[in-house]
């Protein structure tokens, strides 16, 4: 029997016929097995968030829905690694708080707890994983960068402060008392929870207004993943399914004709190896010089795959799945959405 928790905030959001895919899709952490109706815990409603999520990338990512169909057709699944999401750590951010504190502030009180930094030098950002802490192995984990304009030049920092500046905060002060509520309790009573899990769901899109082409032109000129935020904001850059062996995964992708990246990225520990699709191609709305509304292709997101190796845990006398991330496999896993917009 499904999560009643779980189950009900789900129907609530997106409908019954989308959570029974959901359920019947991805690994459900063995944690929730045991709950108490009425009464929804962090856990629940983190693990609730991250299927909503999911859905989301899925509804935006064509070979994402493709590869996830195919699976379930297999009668296989997916084990949802982690998702990762872009931030801009600016001061000139309109209502929203700058760069991972507009997303820490919703992590925290679900339970998640810094899990390693990762400098991406190359690219002007800084990563910073979030696991559970009460399943971390077992609920997907958020991968989240921060952008850091002041590496880069003026005009640049200026076109940042064109795009973000008109950023609403999606969080209600209903919803931020809810969350210190949870903070502080572990749980929520039921209808709280039903209340505060469209608003959280909410925060992972773009908060700030249609960008001016000009600007998101000035962007790509050096930072393919700050011209991505403009018009995605800070929505699941990819979803990421946990498989066996992602090198027989890729050539058998490959040979479907699907856009993979070429290589597969491999950790300097060894224990991890991540590839994915190349994002998919969206339409996007911007400003022209004169004012008026124009569209253009622009890379959206996509689906990744990562295989973890186990570690001996020392401290703790056992074998565990490394959960750690790795710079290089992240930086090259970024060149996913920085080929040229039309």
């Amino acid at each position: 029997m499904h999560n009643a928790n779980v189950s009900r905030l789900l129907d609530v959001l997106l409908g019954e016929e989308k959570t029974r895919v959901l359920f019947s899709t991805l690994n459900f952490p063995s944690i929730l097995n045991d709950w108490e109706e009425g009464t929804v815990t962090r856990a629940e409603l983190a693990q609730a968030m991250n299927m909503a999520l999911f859905d989301d990338l899925l509804q935006r990512s064509e070979n994402g829905r493709t590869y996830t169909k195919e699976a379930i057709a297999k009668g296989g699944s997916v084990f949802f690694d982690h998702g990762a999401l872009r931030t801009v750590r600016w001061p000139h951010n309109g209502a929203l708080p700058p760069g991972e504190a507009a997303f820490t502030r919703i992590l925290r009180p679900l339970g998640f707890r810094l899990n390693g930094r990762y400098p991406l030098v190359k690219l002007g950002m800084t990563g910073r994983a979030y696991a559970h802490e009460d399943a971390p192995d077992e609920i997907a984990q958020f991968f989240v960068s921060e952008l850091h304009p002041e590496r880069f030049s003026k005009e640049f920092q200026q076109a940042v402060t064109n795009v973000v500046a008109s950023s609403k905060d999606p969080l209600t002060a209903l919803a931020i008392s809810q969350l210190s509520d949870l903070e502080r309790d572990g749980s929520l009573p039921g209808d709280a929870a039903e209340q505060l899990l469209p608003v959280i769901v909410g925060a992972f899109s773009r908060q700030h207004a249609i960008p001016r082409e000009t600007d998101y032109d000035t962007l790509l000129l050096e930072s393919a993943e700050m011209a991505w935020i403009a018009t995605e904001g800070n929505a699941f850059n990819h979803a990421t399914d946990r498989v066996e062996d992602v090198f027989s995964l890729s050539e058998d992708e490959k040979s479907k004709g699907r856009p993979m990246k070429p290589d597969v990225e491999r950790s300097r520990s060894g224990r991890v190896f991540q590839t994915a699709y190349r994002a998919d191609t969206v339409r996007r709305a911007f400003r022209s010089s004169d004012g008026d509304e124009i569209t253009r292709e622009v890379p959206g997101s996509f689906y990744e795959f990562i295989t973890r190796k186990r570690e001996f845990d020392q401290a703790k006398r056992g074998w565990q799945v490394d959960l750690r991330f790795d710079a290089g496999n992240a930086t090259g896993i970024f060149k996913m959405t920085a080929k040229a917009a039309k």
